[in-house]
C-alpha cells in the first residue's frame, strides 16, 4: 500500500475536573492510596499515556457503532460486546483506524492511527512547579469512602491521587492515509471519537467526578514526505 497523506491532529487536553490516569495501585486498604497518577520516572511529572486516549476513543466509538468478530460456525460476522472489534473489513472505520483486534489477516490493515503520550504543557508545568514549591506537592489527593447501608456511616476511606483541574497536556495524533483511503472521513471519525470522550471521561473514577476533559486542537494535512 502506498502512503499518500499524513494528517496531524494536535493541541491541548484541558482537565475540567481532577484526572485519575494510569499509575500504580497500592491496594484499597484503609488509609492507603487506591491509585497513584502515572508519572515520568525521570521528571516525576504526570502525563497521559497515548494508549489511554486511544483506548478510550475506540471504546466510545464501539459503543456507538458496535464491535464484530468472524464466527467460523455460521460463516458470518457477529456482534461481540465483550471484546474490541476484530472484523478487519475494509469498510469498518474502527478496524481501519485503530486496528483489527486479534486478527492477523485483517483486510483493513495496517493500523492508521498513532497516538503520542501527552505531556504537560509549559504553562501547566510552571504552575505545578509553583505548587510543589509552596505546598510540597502538586497533585490532588481525594479521599473517598464507602457508605455503610446499615448505619449510613462512612467506612473504608482511601486516597485517590489526581491531576488537579485546570492543568493541560499537549497531545498529538497522527493519521496515515494510504492509497484508497478517505482522509477526510478518517479525520472526521477521530474527531468524533474525541467529542465522545469529552461527553464521557478520561482515566478512572469517571462515575465519581473524575476525568472530564476538553480538547482544543488544529488539523494539518500534508502529502507523505512533507511536500
Amino acid at each position: 500500500m502506498k502512503l499518500e497523506q499524513i494528517i496531524t491532529i494536535s493541541g491541548k487536553i484541558h482537565c475540567m475536573t481532577g484526572l485519575c490516569i494510569g499509575g500504580s495501585s497500592n491496594g484499597p486498604e484503609t488509609g492507603g492510596n487506591g491509585q497513584e497518577v502515572i508519572k515520568n520516572p525521570l521528571t516525576k511529572e504526570p502525563y497521559i499515556p497515548g494508549s489511554s486516549l486511544k483506548g478510550k476513543m475506540r471504546s466510545e466509538l464501539e459503543k456507538k457503532y458496535g464491535s464484530r468478530r468472524w464466527n467460523k460456525e455460521s460463516g458470518k460476522f457477529v456482534a461481540d460486546e465483550k471484546e474490541p472489534c476484530g472484523c478487519g473489513r475494509r469498510n469498518c472505520m474502527i478496524c481501519v483506524i485503530f486496528g483489527a483486534y486479534k486478527n492477523i489477516r485483517a483486510l483493513s490493515a495496517p493500523t492508521r492511527i498513532i497516538v503520542r503520550d501527552a505531556m504537560l504543557s509549559e504553562e501547566s508545568r510552571a504552575m505545578l512547579r509553583a505548587l510543589l514549591s509552596e505546598n510540597g506537592g502538586c497533585l490532588e489527593r481525594k479521599v473517598e469512602n464507602i457508605i455503610r447501608r446499615d448505619s449510613e456511616m462512612a467506612d473504608s476511606p482511601r486516597t485517590i491521587e489526581r491531576v488537579p483541574s485546570g492543568v493541560s497536556f499537549d497531545f498529538e495524533i497522527i493519521l496515515r492515509a494510504f492509497e484508497g483511503d478517505d482522509p477526510e472521513k478518517m479525520a472526521a471519525f477521530v474527531k468524533e471519537g474525541l467529542k465522545m470522550v469529552e461527553s464521557s471521561y478520561l482515566g478512572g473514577n469517571g462515575s465519581r467526578g473524575s476525568g472530564k476533559v476538553r480538547f482544543e486542537y488544529a488539523v494539518v494535512t500534508e502529502k507523505a514526505g512533507g511536500r
